[in-house]
């Protein structure tokens, strides 16, 4: 550990010194190197991809598990659905949208949870995630057992980091549409953007598993953080509306993990990030002000955690990758 941030410091106080108007590519490339996770990193500075390398891995043009980045596609989604009128506001309730997949043991004060609890990850029911994981994904009934599980904060609250409560956004997302989440992410994500998206797991009612497990290309990954950095358009054409893009920028709600902000589905940092961040150190990143979009993957099998690896990336992305703009 000590070794790694050591070779990151170095590199970015070379990127830092006078100069230097560009990263250089071995500069970015020692960087990564001192990452033994790290799969593939790719940085766009404006219409310019100006480093792509896959050092280990599957490579760029394969595709990778993105684990809970999925968690901020669902939330594209959400604007999506809205924007087209299938779900009338961020505060419609789940009873609203989808009442049909309400368990008849549902908690009490679920129903009156609304789309943003969900996408804020603020809906105040037991986690699912964490310890809880394997046991939920083991049930019967996933929207079921999330639905049933124990208050632990007033909806709208607290931030309960839960795949949970994404899954429950995005079956509701389907109900509402009337189309599978696969379907969503293809026609309204996919299609504008040229990105391949493959089936992923479904649960046993046939719900595809939101906030986890969707696949993408690297490549693919990268067209996301452009749309993110420049306000839900894409190659001229407005795929997300920019009034939703504005709002997901928009610190709601904390980690109590990692103290970084999260608006709809995205993590936020002071310096100008907005990123979705999965398991393993997969992350889709944007910084408007910076004009850049990055997408970096990881060993999906192995833990990032905000002290360890995941911490290493954050300092990549505040050191070598900003100064490449």
């Amino acid at each position: 550990m000590i070794h790694r941030r050591h070779l990151l410091a170095t590199a970015t106080a070379a990127l830092a010194a006078p100069g230097f108007a560009r990263a250089r590519t071995d500069d970015l490339q020692s960087a990564i190197g001192a990452l033994d996770q790290i799969h593939s990193l790719q940085i766009r500075r404006g219409d310019t991809v100006i480093f792509a390398e896959a050092p280990r891995g599957p490579g760029l043009d394969r595709p990778a598990n993105i684990k809970s980045c999925s968690k901020s596609i669902v939330a594209l989604l959400l604007g999506a659905a809205i924007d087209r009128g299938e779900i009338a506001s961020v505060d419609a309730p789940l009873a609203d949208v989808a009442p049909t997949i309400l368990p008849a043991n549902v908690t009490e004060g679920a129903a009156r949870i609304t789309m943003e609890d969900l996408v804020t990850l603020r809906a105040g029911l037991e986690r699912t995630s964490g310890p809880n994981y394997g046991e939920w994904i083991s049930s019967p009934n996933w929207l079921g057992n999330a639905l049933s599980r124990p208050m632990e904060a007033e909806p709208g609250t607290r931030m309960l980091y839960s795949t949970g409560s994404t899954h429950i956004l995005g079956a509701a997302l389907a109900e509402a549409s009337g189309q599978s989440l696969l379907s969503l992410a293809r026609e309204r994500l996919g299609d504008p953007l040229g990105i391949t998206i493959p089936p992923w797991t479904r649960d046993p009612q046939g719900y595809y598993l939101g906030g986890n497990e969707m696949a993408l290309r690297p490549t693919d990954m990268l067209k996301i953080a452009i749309l993110m950095r420049d306000g839900g358009r894409y190659d001229g054409q407005q795929v997300i509306s920019e009034n939703w893009i504005m709002a997901s920028r928009q610190p709601r709600t904390r980690s109590p993990w990692s103290g970084l902000s999260y608006g709809y589905g995205w993590f936020l940092t002071r310096s100008g990030y907005v990123f979705g961040r999965g398991y393993g150190g997969q992350i889709i990143a944007a910084h408007p002000a910076r004009d850049l979009a990055v997408a970096i993957t990881s060993d999906p099998t192995q833990p990032a955690r905000s002290g360890g690896y995941f911490g290493d990336l954050m300092r990549l992305l505040e050191g070598p990758v900003l100064a490449a703009a």
